[in-house]
């Protein structure tokens, strides 16, 4: 039985969709963000960086998405959700995800978390109206040379789409309208619909 730590509206869905289309064993634990458990002694001692996702496993526990969604593609294959069989699609797969953690994340953590890189009050006003510029720009390159269509990486869905639907939730808050990347926008009006993601999304907004 896995355990996954989340907070609602966090890059946590990729990770909890991961594990429902995996049918994997798993329970969940809600993390109160507002006020600040996140921080507190009984969760650093899960995950010491303070934040989520954390999938606690019988062998330790993992953070970080894109470690947590291999992991799970892995210790799952007969789910299908990476190219397991070609390790240069899984290579894509994996750069696509680091893609979206080291790069779009980051840049969307300028708007919401500025005072990890600077204490002045002007400049993390001006890192928050970059966001909308740098966000829209990733998602621009996402559109036009990274998304094969009909999903991520072509004709196989998988980690890659989940973690595409989870950021391209934060368009409209980092000030982006997803209507200026029609791929994407598709995209993720299919994930919606889906019944695995409507089935998470009401399970992480549960009381």
């Amino acid at each position: 039985m896995f355990t996954l730590y989340y907070a609602p509206g966090t890059c946590a869905l990729a990770s909890h969709l991961a594990l429902e289309y995996a049918g994997a064993p798993y329970q969940t634990v809600r993390l109160d963000f507002p006020n600040k458990q996140q921080q507190s002694p009984e969760y650093l001692r899960v995950n010491p960086k303070g934040r989520v996702p954390a999938l606690v496993t019988d062998l330790g526990t993992l953070t970080e998405t894109p470690a947590i969604l291999q992991y799970i593609s892995q210790a799952f294959p007969q789910a299908r959700l990476a190219p397991l069989d070609d390790p240069f699609l899984l290579a894509k797969a994996n750069e696509f995800n680091s893609y979206l953690c080291s790069t779009v994340h980051v840049a969307h953590a300028h708007r919401v978390r500025g005072q990890r890189w600077a204490d002045d009050a002007k400049a993390i006003e001006a890192m928050k109206k970059k966001v909308p510029e740098v966000i829209g720009a990733g998602f621009e390159l996402i559109e036009r040379q990274m998304f094969k269509g009909p999903w991520v990486l072509g004709e196989r869905f998988g980690t890659c789409d989940m973690y595409l639907y989870t950021l391209g939730r934060w368009l409209n808050g980092d000030g982006v309208e997803i209507s200026r990347f029609p791929k994407v926008a598709d995209h993720a009006a299919r994930m919606a619909a889906d019944p695995v993601v409507v089935k998470v999304l009401a399970a992480q907004q549960a009381p």
